[in-house]
């Protein structure tokens, strides 16, 4: 599945606020060049090409290559921030909403593993400013899940002596599925989802 499929079967309907139509396609094609060959070796005319323009009109929309990595960091931050905080935020008791979390964000970075492949790992292409921008929502995802776990602690359900570490390797493990996840594998990402929630109550000592 490429980016245009993972985008009609809904994993970027966050780019339907990417707006005209041209700008859009632009990123998506940015994404998957990201993807393909890396953001250094990418130039704006592969992009261009990709989304069936000309190295001109990607100007008319982006500045600079960099402001396309830097929407696309923005944007898929932003869906895995709500994402997290909406599992934080549910009701049911500390292992429900970690297991909740846990499946959703696992099935994001599955089902859009393209996307989610840039979105994650191109964080040290990005200049200062996008950068410390895009590491400030990446504390947001990483205060949602340790509020999940502080409050399993607090409530007897966990048994976990590092809370701080243990969010790391929550996050690590969620994260690390666009890296490796293949539609062809023997798994979905609703099936992969769920394991990894087992894994991770497991790894709380949830009672």
């Amino acid at each position: 599945m490429n980016t245009a499929e993972e985008t009609a079967s809904g994993e970027t309907s966050a780019w339907g606020e990417v707006t005209p139509d041209a700008a859009r396609r632009l990123l998506v094609a940015a994404v998957e060049a990201f993807a393909e060959r890396g953001y250094h070796a990418t130039t704006t005319r592969d992009i261009a090409g990709r989304a069936g323009m000309s190295p001109a009109a990607l100007y008319i929309h982006y500045k600079t290559k960099e402001e396309l990595l830097h929407r696309i960091s923005r944007i898929g931050h932003e869906k895995a921030v709500e994402i997290l905080r909406v599992a934080a935020g549910g009701k049911g008791s500390a292992a429900e909403r970690l297991a909740d979390a846990v499946s959703s964000f696992v099935r994001w970075h599955a089902g859009g593993r393209t996307t989610a492949r840039v979105v994650q790992y191109e964080l040290d292409s990005l200049g200062p400013d996008a950068r410390a921008e895009i590491l400030a929502l990446r504390r947001q995802c990483d205060a949602a899940v340790r509020g999940i776990i502080e409050d399993g602690v607090a409530a007897g359900e966990f048994d976990v002596l590092d809370v701080q570490g243990t969010t790391l390797a929550v996050l690590s493990l969620c994260v690390d599925v666009a890296r490796w996840f293949s539609v062809n594998g023997p798994r979905t990402p609703e099936e992969v989802g769920a394991l990894y929630a087992d894994l991770v109550l497991r790894m709380v000592g949830a009672k």
